[in-house]
Protein backbone atom coordinates (compact mmCIF):
# COMPACT_ATOMS: atom_id res chain seq x y z
CA UNK A 1 0.00 0.00 0.00
CA UNK A 2 1.37 3.48 -0.80
CA UNK A 3 0.04 6.70 0.24
CA UNK A 4 0.36 10.29 -0.54
CA UNK A 5 -1.16 14.10 1.43
CA UNK A 6 -3.01 16.26 -0.72
CA UNK A 7 -1.55 19.88 -0.36
CA UNK A 8 -3.49 22.98 0.12
CA UNK A 9 -3.63 23.05 -3.46
CA UNK A 10 -4.91 19.75 -4.36
CA UNK A 11 -1.79 18.22 -5.38
CA UNK A 12 0.11 14.73 -4.46
CA UNK A 13 3.21 13.16 -5.40
CA UNK A 14 2.43 9.86 -6.85
CA UNK A 15 4.52 7.07 -5.13
CA UNK A 16 7.54 6.03 -6.96
CA UNK A 17 6.47 2.19 -6.70
CA UNK A 18 2.87 3.12 -8.23
CA UNK A 19 4.71 5.69 -11.40
CA UNK A 20 7.41 2.38 -11.91
CA UNK A 21 3.87 0.20 -12.01
CA UNK A 22 2.52 2.37 -14.86
CA UNK A 23 5.55 3.11 -16.64
CA UNK A 24 4.68 7.08 -15.78
CA UNK A 25 7.68 9.92 -15.80
CA UNK A 26 8.05 13.47 -15.94
CA UNK A 27 5.53 15.25 -18.43
CA UNK A 28 3.60 12.13 -19.11
CA UNK A 29 -0.46 12.39 -18.74
CA UNK A 30 -2.53 10.24 -16.93
CA UNK A 31 -6.25 10.42 -16.22
CA UNK A 32 -8.88 9.25 -13.36
CA UNK A 33 -11.34 6.73 -14.15
CA UNK A 34 -14.31 7.36 -11.27
CA UNK A 35 -16.44 4.35 -9.76
CA UNK A 36 -19.09 5.19 -6.96
CA UNK A 37 -15.98 6.44 -3.99
CA UNK A 38 -13.13 4.20 -6.15
CA UNK A 39 -10.94 6.21 -8.43
CA UNK A 40 -8.38 4.51 -10.73
CA UNK A 41 -5.23 5.95 -12.17
CA UNK A 42 -4.13 5.10 -15.69
CA UNK A 43 -1.56 6.28 -18.09
CA UNK A 44 -2.70 8.31 -21.62
CA UNK A 45 -0.92 6.60 -24.33
CA UNK A 46 0.31 9.91 -26.54
CA UNK A 47 -1.20 10.72 -29.33
CA UNK A 48 -0.04 9.30 -32.12
CA UNK A 49 -0.54 11.95 -35.07
CA UNK A 50 0.51 10.26 -38.21
CA UNK A 51 -0.90 7.41 -37.14
CA UNK A 52 -4.03 8.84 -37.16
CA UNK A 53 -3.69 10.43 -39.86
CA UNK A 54 -2.82 8.18 -41.91
CA UNK A 55 -5.84 5.93 -40.66
CA UNK A 56 -8.30 8.40 -41.28
CA UNK A 57 -7.40 8.83 -45.08
CA UNK A 58 -8.45 4.90 -45.36
CA UNK A 59 -12.22 6.11 -44.22
CA UNK A 60 -12.93 9.54 -45.02
CA UNK A 61 -14.31 8.50 -48.48
CA UNK A 62 -16.63 5.74 -46.90
CA UNK A 63 -18.08 8.38 -44.42
CA UNK A 64 -19.22 11.18 -46.53
CA UNK A 65 -22.71 10.39 -47.01
CA UNK A 66 -25.68 12.48 -46.32
CA UNK A 67 -27.32 9.56 -44.65
CA UNK A 68 -23.64 9.60 -42.37
CA UNK A 69 -24.41 12.48 -41.25
CA UNK A 70 -27.59 12.18 -40.08
CA UNK A 71 -26.97 8.74 -38.69
CA UNK A 72 -23.98 10.03 -36.61
CA UNK A 73 -25.15 13.94 -36.17
CA UNK A 74 -26.63 13.52 -32.29
CA UNK A 75 -22.96 11.71 -31.42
Amino acid sequence: MSKSTLSSKGQVTIPKRVREVLNITAGDEIYYEVTGSTVTLHRLDPFDAAFHAALGTTVSEEWLSAEDDEAFDDL
